[in-house]
Order: structure tokens, then sequence, then C-alpha cells
């Protein structure tokens, strides 16, 4: 007689991670609603006594033909957060982390004695799904048929109401250089420009509708004297002192992102990060020969780069009217300027406003002073500096974190709970913010891009530079991204969000607050908000879509 191994599973939330070497400390999670227009996500949890290798999961639902399974990957972290973090984390040890999130053809459902894994189980939504109680339910078995264990019901309620298009705009800063580098291809080659759809195509279905376009090589997370690969989507031939600009691959950038379903294009910044004191580096062709006319050498205010911005930016400007992208384009300055860097971003925002005054201009930065001063139209302040430009009610405001948003605030560390991630969601809704920004959507260098070669599987912190977590949102497949936990539970905050505005065309914002925080012990602010389980936010959730529902 076979042995018949001691197979548990467990339904959970999207909200609960699970670490091999605990039970999920949680309640089982067996019933929720969604909307139409959603990507609804939840987990099966499992362990044996016994090793268990290439199981099969069966799905008995009707809505099995909307259902993708796939397999939690664990990572490693050595550096899950920095000394100064507050108490909201799940653990602080350098461990093996959840995160990744594998096709079943990349890493099979295994099982390992005596740890917890999970599969991670999300059901795609549309008008054409039957609104109604639907109910999923999962076998695991061998190949041979041997039954190991069988889930719960899980119940789905559908709601046919839909949601509504996303107003807020999001961007995630796309490393393209960082895709050429970790796949060995020449930058914007035929293979090249394949992942890059790939990856913008991953973007937009997790609500990101703007992305960094590399004019030039971005100047960004750079050492000084340093450069990253020469990734510049503008030719520039130069006779002289005349410039002459050719846009065939910024075209097809455009085009490629656009039949995707991306909408702005936010460009490159036009100085060095942290002050704005030189010139991005720009190859130009002198002669036939390709060579660097500006980077670290080039003064900002430098006579010679005046004279470029001069002649590239009307240049520019008349390109993005004649396409169509007059109101779809953003532009960037420095990222990150203090006061300390006052007049050389002074100097810098007067020749970028000479010619683009009418084009919206952001960066991020967590002095009001500098927005008060005029130097920045569009300020982004991080979450945890953010209650100044609230206050001053700064009109079409944005909001960033990065790694060292790592107390009170919403933040995606591997250590964080879930809900901490998602609840940003809640708190653009309430504060009514335009955009949210982050760096990392797959930045696979070390910290200032000194070591190009890292495998983002085994370095999750940028080689002991940023919290796991910070760097990137996505892994590097054999033919495209690989998405996170991370990935899936941020774009889960940007539903609710849109769920939110839905009910706020139905009952007001005011009204529509009050429902949100029916059950809370204090408003909800950027750093206010119930800590650890995700419960409280599940149930936001629920109440959410229940009065859509009525």
């Amino acid at each position: 007689m076979s042995y018949q191994p001691q197979f548990q599973t467990m339904l959970l939330s999207s909200l609960t991670k699970v670490f091999a070497d605990e039970v999920p400390n949680t309640t089982s999670y067996s019933r929720a609603s969604a909307l139409f227009g959603e990507t609804f996500s939840f987990q099966v949890a499992y362990t044996s006594d016994t090793l268990l290798k290439n199981i099969v999961l069966d799905i008995d639902s009707t809505l099995a033909d909307r259902t993708w399974i796939r397999s939690v990957g664990l990572v490693p972290s050595e550096m899950p957060c920095f000394s100064n973090h507050d108490t909201d984390v799940l653990r602080t040890a350098p461990g093996l982390y959840p995160d990744p999130l594998y096709e079943l053809d990349q890493q099979s459902i295994n099982a390992i004695p005596g740890q917890w894994r999970s599969v991670w189980v999300t059901v795609t939504l549309d008008a054409s799904v039957p609104a109604g109680d639907h109910t999923f339910q999962f076998t695991f078995r061998s190949s041979e048929g041997q039954v190991f264990g069988v889930s719960e019901l899980f119940h789905l309620q559908v709601i046919p109401v839909s949601l509504p298009p996303q107003r807020l705009i999001h961007t995630e800063w796309f490393h393209v250089d960082c895709l050429a580098t970790y796949y060995g291809v020449e930058v914007f080659s035929e293979e090249h420009w394949t992942l890059l759809e790939r990856y913008v195509d991953t973007m937009v279905k997790h609500g990101m509708n703007m992305v960094l376009t590399p004019l030039f090589t971005p100047p960004l997370d750079t050492d000084i004297g340093g450069e990253r690969p020469t990734v510049q989507l503008v030719d520039v031939v130069v006779e002289g002192d005349l410039y002459q600009f050719g846009f065939d691959k910024l075209t097809r950038w455009v085009s490629m992102c656009q039949r995707v379903g991306m909408k702005y294009f936010e460009f490159s910044h036009l100085f060095t990060q942290w002050g704005a004191k030189h010139a991005p580096k720009i190859i130009v062709t002198v002669d036939g020969v390709e060579r660097q006319q500006f980077g670290w050498e080039t003064d900002a205010s430098s006579e010679a780069y005046r004279g470029f911005l001069d002649q590239l930016l009307p240049r520019l400007a008349q390109y993005l009217k004649e396409h169509g992208l007059e109101e779809l384009s953003w532009f960037h300055i420095s990222d990150e300027p203090g006061q300390e860097h006052l007049e050389s971003y002074r100097a810098a925002s007067e020749m970028i406003r000479k010619h683009l005054a009418d084009y919206p201009i952001m960066d991020a930065l967590s002095d009001i002073q500098m927005y008060e001063q005029g130097l920045v139209k569009r300020p982004i302040p991080a979450n945890n500096h953010i209650e100044p430009f609230l206050a001053h009610q700064v009109p079409d405001l944005w909001t960033y974190y990065c790694c060292a948003q790592g107390q009170q605030v919403s933040n995606r560390f591997y250590n964080m709970p879930s809900a901490r991630n998602r609840v940003i969601g809640l708190q653009l809704y309430k504060f009514g913010l335009q955009g949210f920004l982050h760096w990392g959507y797959n930045f696979w260098y070390s910290q200032y891009s000194i070591n190009q070669q890292l495998d983002p599987y085994r370095t999750t912190d940028a080689m002991h530079a940023f919290p796991s977590g910070d760097a990137y949102l996505v892994y590097p497949g054999a033919d495209g991204p690989i998405e996170s936990i991370r990935l899936e539970v941020l774009y889960e905050g940007l539903q609710d969000l849109r769920a939110l505005e839905l009910l706020e065309q139905k009952i007001g914002k005011e009204q529509t607050i009050a429902l949100m925080e029916e059950t809370l012990s204090e408003p909800l602010t950027f750093t206010e908000y119930p800590r650890g389980s995700g419960d409280w936010l599940l149930a936001i959730r629920e109440r959410i879509n229940q009065a859509l529902a009525d």
C-alpha cells in the first residue's frame, strides 16, 4: 500500500506572505467580491510531511478559463531593511522571502517536507463573466492521479459594476539599459525592441500609464564620473555650432508604447541627479564619427550646453506637436534637488522653461521652499514629506517613495506586510493626488550603476545599498518579465482607488471617505493607518464593493 502524505492546504488572501519556515499566521480566506474589469488574486498555501515534486493542480470552477496559476518563488535578502526601520515589518533577519511569481513551466509546484509554500491564483474579470457567486476548488495530485489534498471552496461574488478607467498618472522608471545588459543584446537591436515591448506591456497591465523615455542616457543613479550604457533615442549630428536631430528611434518608441496602451511620456532628465550640475551623457555624430559631446565634464550652465538645448528643445517641441503628443508629454530637470543645489537648479530650470513653459515639468523633491520659490511647478514630495504640500494645497500634487521611506508610510520592501504596499491606493484617493512615481521598475544594477552584471535573483539589495524590494518590481525571465507579489499587490491598490472613484460618482467624496474610514480608530493619512494584518483593508474593499452593488 502506497504511503499517503500528510498534506495540508489553506486559502489565503493576496496580502499574506507565505514564508517557508512558518505556518501562515492568519485565518483562512474563503470569500470575497470583485468588479468587472478587475484582476482579482488570492493564494492557496500548502505543506506536506514528505517530498512531492511536479504536483499537478486541478481547478474546479466555472471561471477556470479566466484563472491563471503561478508558483510563488523565494529569493534571498541579505539586507531586508535599514537600521531605522519601524515595527510594521514581518521580519528583519536575512533569509528567503516570497516574491517572484513563476509560470508553472518555470517553477513547478513542489512540496518540501515541513515547509509552507503557496500558489498565486489570478482571476481576470470582464463584463462577459456571469455576475453572481462563483466557486473555486483546487485538487493537488500526482501526474499518475494520486490525490494529495483538496482545498476548501473559495467563493467569489462577481458584482456587475465596471471599474472606471484609471485617472491617476503612474510611472515606475523603466531602465532600458538593464534589459540590454542582462539579456546580452545590443541596445535598440531587434531583440532589444522585442524585450522592451514585453516589459512595457506588463507595465500597462499593472496600471502604469507613463513611461520614462530616454531622449538621452538618463543621468540617474550613476557614480560621478561613471557611466551607464548609452540608450539614446534622439540622433544628433553636429556641424560647427549647428545641430541636426533625428527622431526615428523616438517615433518607434512612441509607436511601440502606444500599441500596448501606454499613454504618457516622461522625458528623461536634462541635467544630472542631485543638483543639476552637469549635462547628461549625449552622443553626437561629427564628420561621420560618433563621440560623446556632453557629460560629467560639461558644466550644466556652460555656453556649449545652453546652445545645444536652445536648438534641441524648440525642435523637440515641434516634433511633439506634429505627432499629437503635446498633451501627453512631461519633462524633468534634475532628480531630488535640495536647498544646497538652489543656484544650479534655478539656472537649469530657467534654461528649460525658456522653451518648454507650456509643458508640465516635474521633479522629485521634499523641500517645499523650492516650490514656494517657484523653482518647481510640479513638485513630487516623498510620502513622508508630503504634509506641508497638502497643507499648502499644491495643485495636481504627486507623491513617491523609495529606500528612505521606511518609517510609518506605505512602501513595498520584501519584509513589509503587503497591506503596507496596497494602502497607497486609499491614500492617493483620499488626498486627491494626480500621480505616483517610483524610481525602480527594473533597476538590476548596483547602487550608482558601478556593477552592471548583477543577478537580480541573487542580489536583491543593489549590493547592500537599498532594502530588498526597492530597486525593482519585475525579474528577468527567459523571454520577458517575471512578475512579483509586490507588483500584483500595488495594482490591487490602484484598483481600490478606481473603485473609490466610482463610488464617489454615486454618493460623493465625503460619504465615500466616511464609508472607507468607518471602522478606523483614526482618520486615514499617509502615516496613520492600521498596521499588521491586511484584514482591515480587505474589509474596506468589501464595504466599497457592496455599496456599489447596492
